[in-house]
C-alpha cells in the first residue's frame, strides 16, 4: 500500500468488497433457491413431487438472472454509450454462461419426463404427458422453446456479436423463465 494513489487504494478496496458481496450473495442465492424448491419437492403433488428441483432452480435462477442483467447491461450500453466498458468479449461471455444454464435448465426438463416414466406412478406420468399436450401445452412449447431452444442459438458466434440479437435472445430468456413458473405451478 505505500506509494499508492488515492484512486488505486479505492480500487483495491473496491475489489475486495466485490469479492466479500460475492462471496455472500452465493449461498444465499443456492440456500433461498433450494429451499424454495424443497418446499415444492416435498409436497405429494404430481409434477411437484421431484428430487431434481433445488439444482434445477438454483440453475434455473442463474440462467434467468443473466437473462435479466443482459437485457438491462445492452440497454445500459447503448444509452450511456458504454461500449469501451462493456466490450463484445463481456457480451460473447454471458451468452457462454446463458448457453451452459440453458441447457442445464433444458436436461433438468427432460429428467423430470424421464423420472415420471420411470417411476411408474400414472398421476405423474400423467402430470407431465398433460404438460406437453393438455390444454395448457401452448405455455409448455413456448417454455421449451424459450428456455432450451432459443439458447441454442448461442454456439454461433455471428449470434454471439449482434447485440440487436441478443438484445431479442435475452427478452426470450426472460419470457421463457416466466413461462417456467407458469407451467410448474399451474400444470402441477
Amino acid at each position: 500500500s505505500m506509494g499508492w494513489t488515492g484512486s488505486q487504494r479505492t480500487w483495491a478496496r473496491y475489489e475486495v468488497l466485490c469479492l466479500i458481496l460475492a462471496g455472500l450473495a452465493t449461498p444465499l442465492v443456492v440456500s433461498v433457491h433450494s429451499i424454495v424448491s424443497m418446499d415444492f419437492a416435498t409436497s405429494v403433488i404430481p409434477g411437484w413431487h421431484t428430487t431434481i428441483f433445488p439444482p434445477y432452480f438454483v440453475v434455473g435462477a442463474v440462467f434467468s438472472g443473466f437473462g435479466m442483467v443482459m437485457t438491462l447491461m445492452l440497454i445500459t450500453r447503448e444509452v450511456m454509450g458504454w461500449k469501451e466498458y462493456i466490450t463484445n468479449n463481456h457480451l460473447e461471455a454471458m451468452c457462454k454462461v446463458l448457453l451452459a444454464t440453458g441447457s442445464i435448465v433444458g436436461f433438468a426438463y427432460l429428467t423430470e419426463f424421464f423420472m415420471a416414466w420411470y417411476s411408474s406412478n400414472e398421476y405423474e406420468v400423467f402430470a407431465f404427458v398433460n404438460r406437453a399436450t393438455g390444454p395448457y401445452a401452448w405455455a409448455y412449447w413456448t417454455m421449451m422453446s424459450c428456455n432450451l431452444i432459443a439458447p441454442q442459438l448461442f454456439w454461433f458466434k455471428k449470434v454471439r456479436t449482434s447485440v440487436p440479437t441478443l438484445f431479442v435472445l435475452s427478452i426470450i430468456v426472460n419470457i421463457g423463465m416466466w413461462f417456467e413458473r407458469f407451467v410448474i405451478i399451474v400444470t402441477s
